[in-house]
């Protein structure tokens, strides 16, 4: 009986991760002094460890006066299993601001449809789009069967904008009525992208002239909501200049942001030749641009089509990767810096002044500049055992 009792005082002593913490704190700190909104916070599988548990689908997510948080577990790696490896949520911050959560593992998390801010999925139905959107923006681009359709074919590797002035998702009903190019209070369709970069699209820069692929031939979802959308596009081998070039294009969109996180993974065939990239945004008559090399920022305000209003359109790299600004006949550019790295990495998106929520120019340049210093300053975080 003493031995028995010996050894449930070691086993009392011992610390809780030998066994599986009960919960994790999370510490977050801005160290910006500017408000952000919807910062998404991502947590690793290899810091969740501590809880035991594998199925991150049971994690929770709780603020510090203890509401819990919508959470979404995230694929990043596309693995054979299609196994979540981070969790993500999300959290307002003031200028400067620390915030503390807890996390637990618990039953398998439930969404409600109402929980989904991001959303996306290959539309087959409409000669092979892939589209996607959160609570303020959407886009759509082309698969192969645009190509050949008879009714208005299309080639272009163009990212398309949707405009849309509701908070709810909007994709599936506006294909469903098949009518987006009208607005009959939700927003609408009227981008023309055609064979232009649109909103974002990039493709090799060589010899003073743009080489883009053609339409994506493939796409694979990685997570689809409630909080991001992340899927990947893959294109065939195209010429630059000489060159062949395979890519593939990884896109992410999350909850309460303008714009999308791109990551091109370029690949020349039969060698490693140093590419230079270029990010482009779609020249339209009567546009005002701004480029800030010091931010690594290219910002548009803009008519939109049909007296539909005025919209930014913006594109943000690294300043350190930033060769240069260019145009061509149908873009501004963005060049990056000739083995800049694979994957390139950068954001682009947008704002519709009829949505209510950024109306004029400057409060544009401010949004873009502003989610510029974030891209370059993340959420500072931290996990510790309990």
């Amino acid at each position: 009986m003493k031995t028995k009792i010996l050894s449930l005082s070691l086993l009392a002593a011992l610390p809780a991760f030998c066994f599986g913490a009960t919960q994790l704190t999370v510490k977050a700190v801005n160290k910006l002094p500017i408000v952000r909104p919807s910062q998404t916070i991502e947590i690793s599988a290899k810091d969740l460890a501590p809880l035991g548990e594998s199925n991150l689908e049971k994690i929770h997510v709780k603020d510090a006066a203890g509401r819990e948080l919508l959470c979404q577990a995230v694929d990043t790696d596309y693995d054979d299993y299609h196994k979540p490896d981070q969790v993500i949520f999300q959290a307002d911050f003031a200028p400067g601001e620390t915030k503390t959560f807890t996390i637990s593992a618990g039953r398998k998390q439930e969404y409600k449809k109402d929980d989904f801010k991001a959303y996306g999925r290959f539309v087959r139905e409409r000669f092979d789009d892939f589209a996607w959107e959160n609570d303020l923006i959407a886009h759509r681009t082309y698969g192969t069967a645009l190509i050949t359709w008879k009714g208005e074919p299309l080639t272009s590797s163009s990212i398309d904008i949707w405009s849309k002035r509701v908070p709810k998702l909007v994709l599936n009903d506006w294909y469903m009525v098949d009518n987006y190019h009208s607005d009959a209070g939700e927003g609408c369709d009227d981008y023309s992208a055609g064979a232009t970069r649109g909103c974002g699209g990039s493709g090799i820069w060589a010899n003073d002239q743009l080489f883009v692929p053609k339409n994506f031939v493939d796409s694979r979802v990685l997570a689809n909501g409630p909080i991001r959308i992340l899927f990947e596009l893959v294109y065939e081998p195209f010429d630059a200049n000489g060159t062949k070039i395979s890519e593939v294009l990884r896109i992410s969109l999350d909850a309460g942001s303008q714009l999308d996180h791109f990551q091109s993974f370029y690949k020349p065939q039969g060698g490693s030749v140093p590419l230079a990239v270029a990010v482009g945004i779609k020249k339209v008559k009567g546009e005002q641009n701004e480029f800030n090399a010091e931010r690594g920022t290219l910002t548009t305000w803009e008519p939109m089509e049909k007296n539909m209003g005025m919209q930014g359109v913006a594109a943000i790299v690294d300043p350190k990767t930033l060769d240069k600004q260019a145009e061509d006949k149908q873009n501004n550019l963005l060049v990056l810096k000739p083995g800049t790295g694979s994957p390139v990495s950068y954001w682009a998106g947008f704002a519709w002044d009829r949505a209510g929520r950024i109306t004029t120019a400057e409060a544009w340049k401010k949004y873009v500049d502003e989610f510029a210093q974030g891209s370059l300053s993340p959420i500072e975080v931290s996990v510790l055992s309990e």
